[in-house]
């Protein structure tokens, strides 16, 4: 039994983590807190606490070992990395380099995380995007979709599964496709105010699910809806 724990869960660690991987996403998120007290034994298991998990996937339970190591234990995760750019797997048809997002996520910079995100939009979008400062909702499905999902698994795998392109166009699709009724949802306007950027914004684990990472609502639907149907981001719905 896991010490200190409550009776909730009165579970071996590695039976903890068997429910981790395996379990419903119900059953996962009622085991937050408990993995976050277990901080100390994670750290004494090293690589073998993410064993059963895939570095190619967007499993964020995996996400929230490391970020509780990253809050509780960084140096057992100093350990656990030994130097590499990041424990997910960051496949990039532009030779992107999402260490720095990925490292924003990990330590929960959930701002910083953001505006990265923008700047790789931009960069896939490519040389005129960059020098306007923004993205034309008529260049994303040029974007190569290899790129879309990693920024999408990053996402999802840092945030508990509440963050992330396909989050948002889930929540999309539950509101029957009204982007008048998924800004509120996701807080990005309350009582009919859009929310002012980027004081207003919540930019944490509490936030509203969909809440990141953000896509400039103010010139319109054309851009999210753009990305949001990207045909690869679609396949992973």
């Amino acid at each position: 039994m896991l010490s200190g724990l409550s009776s909730s869960s009165d579970l071996s660690l590695d039976q903890l983590l068997e429910k981790l991987s395996s379990g419903s996403l119900r059953q996962k998120r009622s085991l937050v807190p408990v993995v976050e007290k277990a901080a100390d034994q994670l750290a004494g298991m090293g690589a073998a606490a993410l064993k059963s998990f895939d570095r190619e996937g967007d499993d964020w339970a995996a996400g929230w070992i490391l970020q509780i190591l990253q809050r509780h234990q960084p140096a057992a995760l100093d350990t656990l990395l030994n130097g590499s750019c990041g424990w997910f797997v960051t496949a990039s048809e532009c030779n992107v380099d999402y260490a720095p997002l990925q490292q924003a996520l990990l330590e929960e910079r959930f701002e910083d995380a953001d505006r990265l995100t923008s700047a790789i939009l931009r960069q896939l979008a490519g040389k005129q995007a960059e020098k306007r400062g923004y993205v034309y909702f008529s260049e994303v499905l040029s974007i190569g979709g290899l790129d879309l999902v990693t920024l999408d698994r990053l996402w999802i795998a840092y945030s508990q599964g509440r963050f992330g392109f396909t989050v948002q166009a889930r929540l999309l699709t539950a509101l029957n496709g009204r982007y008048d009724k998924l800004w509120p949802r996701i807080g990005w306007k309350k009582d009919d105010v859009w929310t002012r950027y980027p004081g207003s914004f919540d930019w944490s684990l509490k936030a509203p699910e969909g809440h990141m990472p953000l896509i400039n609502q103010l010139r319109g639907v054309r851009l999210i809806d753009a990305l949001l149907n990207h045909p690869a981001l679609v396949a992973r719905r």
